[in-house]
């Protein structure tokens, strides 16, 4: 008897311990039993949820509750790839997970949960990563072959102007100088920021702030423009002057966003809103590195969102969707972003787009 209680609690004790996310329920699904792993992912507690069904806490998923019937009907073992669960608190998870009988007379169910968000995120962001970098490489090589013929061409068209004493004559080096100019201060923001870097210490709402009193200037009080900071952040190091440019480059986007969506939708009076965010994110994995503290920042705007065929590329140089857009602000802002040791991110749906910035803190006094 002693035994079989010492084995109860290793048991017991193992499965508080696992990583993966274990749940036990009846055959009619409801819940008889979560691990800690379970509590935490579905946001929830063992106290709280014993005895609902699963529905209570799991949204619009009709297809997993028929897996899960099946399996106790016929006794047979499922593993289902990277299925999105609704949580009823609203978040969402993508998640594998296999169900298997675990007694059959009642019939009972051990349902094995393993979060996937975390390792689609770092392979996403892995990707982006990569992007960025062939995209630099291309852009310098690119960039090298472009600046060499103009400025010999420059050079020539400035000889010829000496030479030349028509000054309608003039008039056509003076185009072809001017163009060369033109060209090679496009291929040089192609390359985005030529200076090193300053770093100071800087306070990301102090910078956030001085965005927000730039757009609202260039708006004339046409955007709302809302806050929803986490004061408790820390001052970290990095070049305020190229943060601002790197902030400012999304929101102006944000704004002409916004303001295409108040065109479309003017008999609805629909206000163009731009909202900066700010929180504080512990442990995260940006590229291959782990960081104890992270700065997330959102600046969502409700404007008719990205399409979805420009959404993979936006990060590329020369990539807009708009008329009068030169492709580049986003470049240059993923450049300085990256040179911080950082991301940038973007989720879009019509009436809503959100780039979502992460900046590491390891840099704070």
């Amino acid at each position: 008897m002693a035994n079989t209680f010492a084995n109860a609690n290793m048991y017991k004790n193992m499965l508080e311990h696992l990583t993966t996310a274990v749940l036990v329920l009846e055959s009619d699904l409801i819940i008889r039993y979560l691990n800690p792993a379970a509590e935490s992912l579905f946001e929830t507690s063992l106290t709280r949820s014993s005895g609902l069904h699963l529905s209570d806490i799991l949204l619009d998923a009709e297809s997993t509750f028929n897996t899960l019937r099946t399996a106790a009907e016929s006794g047979q073992s499922y593993t289902r790839r990277e299925t999105e669960f609704l949580l009823a608190g609203g978040s969402q998870r993508v998640v594998d997970y296999s169900v298997s009988l675990l007694d059959q007379d009642p019939a009972v169910l051990l349902l094995e949960v393993q979060p996937r968000d975390r390792l689609l995120r770092i392979s996403r962001e892995e990707d982006l990563i990569s992007q960025q970098e062939t995209t630099r490489i291309l852009v310098r090589g690119m960039a090298h072959e472009i600046k060499n013929p103009l400025g010999g061409i420059r050079g020539a068209a400035q000889l010829l102007d000496r030479e030349l004493s028509s000054a309608d004559q003039r008039e056509y080096t003076r185009v072809i100088i001017e163009e060369a100019d033109r060209l090679r201060s496009l291929v040089d923001r192609m390359l985005g920021p030529n200076k090193a870097m300053k770093p100071a210490l800087v306070n990301i709402h102090e910078i956030l702030e001085r965005v927000r009193t730039l757009l609202e200037a260039e708006s004339k009080g046409r955007v709302r423009l809302q806050r929803d900071y986490d004061p408790s952040l820390p001052e970290f190091l990095g070049d305020k002057e190229q943060l601002i440019q790197a902030f400012l480059n999304i929101a102006r986007n944000a704004m002409e966003a916004a303001f295409e969506s108040e065109a479309i939708h003017s008999e609805s009076q629909k206000a163009p809103t731009i909202t900066f965010r700010t929180r504080a994110l512990r442990k995260v994995t940006i590229g291959p590195r782990r960081h104890r503290l992270v700065c997330r920042i959102d600046i969502i705007d409700n404007g008719p969102g990205i399409p979805p065929e420009l959404r993979q590329n936006i990060f590329y140089p020369m990539i807009s969707g708009r008329a009068n857009g030169t492709g580049l602000g986003l470049s240059i802002t993923q450049s300085i972003i990256s040179q911080h040791h950082g991301l940038v991110e973007c989720e879009s749906e019509p009436g809503r787009t959100d780039f979502i910035i992460f900046l590491p803190l390891e840099g704070t006094p």
